[in-house]
């Protein structure tokens, strides 16, 4: 095995194994990229306070999200298409999840349905939900994943339209990939990758093929998906979710303020910081400037976590600092699989564990909870002046 010291070590191998397509729709964003961009070059304008002379002895990055206990505050994201990037991809990213004990969320647009993942785990993982027109296939997939005893509802606000990301129309992004000329002469080059494909039954995504009405196969999951995501989606709508959902919800997507007291109000138990990886409305602001203010005007309504550019543990504990209780990673671990499989998303784990806990001594602090803002240098327009 190569010495992995950073993500960027798993994303450089990443790029390499994986096929252009499934690289491209992991390592872009919509439009100029703008926001995608922002969301990890922010970090890099907040500075850290180093402290001296502090007892260290008996640190711990230990925590909760939602009342669960976890090794570190960091949950992997819901990341479409994690099947693709390495062959069962979803069942090697929750297994990573649970043997390090940090929570798994598996997406909607996963290739490993719900009933997959929770055939190979043995603790409850997190379930995403893209809210679709058809109120019969939503009503099912809760079931499911209640069924599946998934531990909290993940529904995701902001993708009730979708943004455009160039790349993935030039590549003609699909699951099983399209047999186009360019897309076969790549795929010939990732004879590793291919080998472990032909080794699964896996390739279509799992929680929508055979279980929404009239989707049988490839061609039919295409205009399926092309016209469900529903642009209706209110707070209202929200509520009536919550209710059917009856545990514990947390609201992805927040980059407003307003919004997040909208979200507070419908009784979320978590709201999270996102911009969709820069992946919906290209020149919104970074997740990380937009923190500071939504855990401002929440207080401790409702549990804020982070997504959003995060590609180290430094990154994690900046935004604690801020106030964020718990942070997502997407890409970081989806680098980690497309290069190694399990043991790279076992590997993403231990790196920013590894960052986690030597920045946190080296700031003065024993513990994930002892992180505030005083351990932070914030430039005085962090959060910028906007007329």
């Amino acid at each position: 095995m190569p010495v992995i010291t950073t993500i960027e070590d798993l994303r450089r191998i990443y790029a390499r194994r994986a096929p252009r397509m499934f690289y491209d729709y992991c390592e872009s964003g919509s439009w100029t990229e703008q926001t995608f961009r922002d969301n990890v070059s922010d970090f890099a304008g907040i500075r850290l306070r180093q402290r001296v002379a502090v007892d260290m002895e008996g640190r711990s990055t230990a925590s909760t999200m939602i009342g669960q206990d976890v090794a570190m505050p960091v949950a992997l994201a819901p990341v479409g298409l994690t099947g693709m990037q390495s062959a069962d991809g979803e069942i090697k990213a929750a297994r990573a999840a649970e043997k390090f004990g940090v929570p798994f969320t598996l997406s909607t647009m996963s290739i490993c349905s719900i009933e997959d993942v929770a055939a190979h785990t043995t603790k409850p993982f997190w379930f995403q939900l893209y809210v679709m027109r058809d109120e019969d296939f939503v009503a099912r997939i809760l079931q499911r994943a209640k069924d599946a005893r998934c531990s909290a509802l993940v529904l995701t606000l902001d993708l009730q339209i979708l943004g455009q990301r160039h790349k993935d129309l030039k590549n003609g992004l699909s699951a099983p990939p399209k047999p186009t000329l360019r897309t076969m002469a790549n795929l010939a080059t990732k004879w590793g990758w291919g080998l472990e494909m032909l080794g699964t039954k896996r390739r279509f995504f799992g929680n929508i093929v055979g279980h929404a009405k009239g989707v049988s196969d490839a061609s039919s999951l295409t205009d399926w998906t092309a016209e469900q995501f529903d642009p209706s989606l209110d707070w209202d709508k929200v509520r009536r979710l919550k209710e059917q959902w009856g545990g514990k919800l947390i609201l992805k997507g927040i980059l407003d303020e307003e919004d997040a007291r909208r979200a507070a109000d419908v009784g979320a138990d978590a709201i999270v910081v996102s911009n969709h990886g820069g992946r919906q409305l290209d020149g919104a602001l970074s997740s990380i400037r937009a923190l500071p203010g939504i855990v401002r005007a929440v207080g401790d309504q409702v549990e804020v976590h982070f997504d959003g550019g995060i590609r180290s543990g430094q990154d994690v504990l900046k935004a604690l600092a801020l106030g964020a209780k718990g942070t997502y990673i997407g890409r970081a671990f989806v680098y980690g699989l497309g290069a190694m499989g399990e043991a790279g998303v076992t590997r993403a784990l231990e790196v920013i564990h590894k960052e986690l806990d030597t920045t946190m001594a080296l700031c003065g602090r024993k513990s994930v909870a002892a992180l505030d803002r005083d351990i932070l240098l914030v430039p005085e327009d962090f959060e910028g002046r906007w007329a």
